[in-house]
């Protein structure tokens, strides 16, 4: 069977089990890539052996550079691939990271975000960013936002099967409130908060294209990535004093040992601790 035809039997799969539709894309799009290279060796998925896999793991790690959540994406979509199909339960557990990365999160000052949001001058594009900001929205989140999800009344928003399949409800503010209804009167979505050109959910990769070049125009040097604008969310939260416990639940965390990585950069931030230069 052709590798695309084993693909829309396994994206059917996940649907049926409830997956979320960006976790079905970069699950389908893992298993195509490694079908894809398989191919060359094996011309039956079926009877490739686990220890292909674990090279194929492996190239991927010292090759591509891949970072260990992006592994860890590829082995569970491996994995679910054959049991979904085959009825196959690969043991690959030794495979998995076995230790998270312990990077700080990324983030922008709020007078960054200000410049960034200032700068940006077409209203959908700053809508966009600024929604995502405002409400610490990953950016499958926000993309798949709908109107009807936009509860102007309550001042709410509803973020529906997030990660970890849970909804979430996190509050307007009254400055995005009114941006969001200046962009609903000059663009007239339909069914999603923000649409492409021909319809449906707007894409992934403008987005990022709309940042960086916010970021330009902005004069900020960074690396920022949109999901930045989520870890600023959150940072930003914990130095006006919010609970940690409730940023957890405005994030969509199900650990607060996840939320508690912020905490690392804004306690370095309110201690201010002397340098030991001053003392020189």
């Amino acid at each position: 069977m052709k590798i695309n035809s084993l693909l829309d039997i396994y994206r059917e799969k996940l649907l049926i089990q409830r997956y979320s539709l960006s976790s079905v894309k970069n699950y389908c799009s893992a298993v195509q890539h490694f079908l894809t290279i398989s191919s060359a060796r094996y011309s039956d998925p079926e009877a490739i052996s686990p220890a292909y896999i674990e090279n194929f793991v492996l190239w991927k790690k010292n090759v591509h550079k891949v970072s260990a959540s992006h592994q860890t994406i590829i082995l569970s979509s491996i994995v679910k691939f054959y049991k979904l199909l085959y009825n196959k339960n690969l043991n690959l557990r030794h495979l998995f990271p076995k230790r998270n990365e312990s990077t700080l999160p990324k983030f922008l000052t709020k007078e960054e975000i200000k410049k960034l949001l200032d700068s940006t001058k077409n209203l959908k594009h700053k809508t966009i960013l600024t929604t995502i900001y405002a409400c610490g929205l990953r950016l499958s989140e926000a993309l798949e936002l709908k109107i009807s999800d936009i509860q102007f009344a309550d001042a709410l928003v509803l973020i529906r099967h997030s990660k970890g399949k849970k909804d979430r409800v996190v509050s307007l503010s009254p400055k995005l409130i009114e941006l969001l209804r200046l962009y609903h009167r000059e663009y007239s979505p339909g069914e999603y908060l923000f649409e492409g050109q021909s319809g449906g959910p707007y894409s992934k990769r403008s987005v990022q294209q709309i940042l960086k070049n916010a970021l330009r125009d902005a004069h900020i040097i960074s690396d920022a990535t949109v999901h930045t604008l989520r870890h600023s969310y959150a940072t930003h939260l914990l130095e006006n004093g919010t609970d940690i416990r409730i940023v957890k639940d405005l994030l969509g965390h199900t650990n607060i040992k996840t939320t508690e990585i912020y905490t690392h950069v804004t306690d370095v931030s309110k201690i201010k601790i002397k340098s030991p230069l001053e003392s020189l």
